[in-house]
């Protein structure tokens, strides 16, 4: 029996063989960017209110009523406008507001110019200059910065999936 045992057991203590699949991927890209130039505005009207009581409001041709003012270049002007107190020595509360709109350009804006307009943003086309980028086989990356308005990205990747 111990004969027989010995001859089984080299059977049952061999090893099985092991499968398994093996990819490795290497992705590498480079990114040169050269901005353009760009003018962003924002023009804001003008606008105009007033409000009271006990009073009687005039722009100083009709009592009581506040007449349409002038419009100059896109900007309204409200004139004079007076107030008076309907019941002398009695409560009364007035109130008026006029925020000034930008005035209507006459010409496009051009980059770095600032405008007439409340809120502008203007930038200048980027310069390529001396920008360049390179990766090589060996995964060395070579990137070269530009002049303003530019910007360069290099990237690499290694994956290694086993199944």
């Amino acid at each position: 029996m111990k004969k027989l045992l010995f001859l089984l057991l080299p059977g049952l203590v061999a090893a099985t063989p092991v499968r398994a699949d093996i990819t490795h991927a290497i992705t590498t890209s480079t990114q040169l960017t050269v901005n353009a130039a760009a003018t962003a505005a924002e023009r804001i009207g003008s606008s105009f209110s007033v409000s009271g009581s006990n009073i009687d409001t005039t722009d100083g041709t009709t009592a009581g009523t506040v007449s349409a003012g002038t419009i100059t270049s896109g900007v309204y002007s409200p004139g004079t406008i007076a107030a008076t107190q309907d019941n002398p020595g009695a409560a009364f509360s007035y109130s008026a507001s006029y925020l000034q709109g930008d005035a209507v350009p006459t010409s496009a804006p051009s980059v770095g110019a600032v405008g007439n307009f409340s809120d502008v943003t203007s930038t200048a086309a980027g310069t390529a200059g001396s920008l360049a980028g390179t990766i090589t086989s060996q995964g060395v990356f070579t990137i070269t910065a530009g002049g303003a308005g530019t910007s360069a990205i290099g990237s690499m990747e290694s994956a290694l999936t086993v199944k």
